[in-house]
């Protein structure tokens, strides 16, 4: 119904659902790859990658690992491997799991040391219990529909983590979509014709639509339903996708002060929830 940007949930045991067949042709035309270089991009990718680098350090010194060698970094949802191929470069031991043939084939030919998968986040049974020191979800719950199939994936990921270790997922929220698609471009009366939305204006998608928008309730009852603690919740792109004109008119000077006062409030509970993206952090 209405839109948002990023991966994808990836490959699966399932046979393929008309949603699948619907993000295999969305990822085949959209270039996520250039999405996260624009400018309202690389807000959200800079503060997700800081975010994801404390998330390591937290793991590093609690000496999770056991064993000499790199951490080991679960990416679900790789989509073409923008944070990836930066943590394999950076040398965590990354294993990418990704739906979308397509995405998969960039991400292949761009860095051989990556171990791939084709899979669903739903169903990983190709990766192993308690292996993982940090997991991303980074796309899957973009597309999964209602709290049964998103608690999938959020236990397959508790599964594959250590104990002890940490999850960052990604969900696209509720109000900026209504904002930026029924208010700013004009399409509340025929979103509400289609009942695409309660009375208190949250939206009511279904299996045909592409993304699956959340409030901060619903991620805490997901939290609770796959038995995982909150480490700390942040809007990974605050005001960014509200102003991407305004960010692209910004000398380099400008633009790298709104990166730090994105960094700095990106915590603020009176933010989060509000901007296109959160990343909530979580203990295993």
């Amino acid at each position: 119904m209405l839109r948002a940007n990023t991966p994808s949930l990836a490959k699966g045991q399932p046979p393929k659902t008309p949603s699948m067949t619907n993000i295999e042709k969305y990822y085949n035309k959209f270039h996520e790859e250039h999405r996260l270089t624009t400018r309202h991009g690389q807000v959200e990718y800079r503060t997700t990658l800081h975010y994801i680098e404390e998330a390591i350090a937290s793991v590093a010194e609690r000496s999770l690992s056991g064993v000499e060698g790199p951490l080991k970094i679960a990416d679900i949802g790789a989509g073409t491997g923008r944070y990836s191929i930066e943590l394999c470069h950076r040398g965590y031991d990354v294993t990418a799991v990704e739906l979308v043939p397509h995405n998969l084939e960039i991400l292949r030919a761009k860095h051989e040391n990556i171990k791939t998968w084709q899979g669903d986040a739903r169903s990983l049974p190709f990766l192993e219990d308690e292996t993982f020191d940090v997991t991303l979800l980074f796309g899957p719950l973009y597309h999964l529909h209602g709290d049964e199939e998103k608690l999938k994936a959020l236990k397959e990921s508790k599964r594959i983590t250590k104990k002890g270790g940490i999850i960052l997922v990604a969900y696209v929220m509720n109000e900026y979509s209504v904002i930026s698609y029924c208010f700013k471009e004009h399409k509340w009366a025929e979103v509400a014709a289609k009942g695409g939305l309660s009375e208190d204006f949250h939206t009511i998608c279904g299996e045909e639509d592409l993304y699956d928008y959340v409030r901060l309730e619903d991620i805490d009852r997901l939290n609770q339903a796959a038995g995982l603690k909150r480490h700390k919740i942040i809007s990974a792109d605050g005001a960014a996708d509200y102003m991407r004109r305004e960010l692209n008119q910004m000398t380099e000077e400008e633009f790298e002060a709104f990166c730090k006062f994105q960094l700095a409030i990106c915590e603020r509970p009176e933010l989060v929830g509000a901007g296109s993206h959160c990343v909530d952090i979580l203990w295993t």
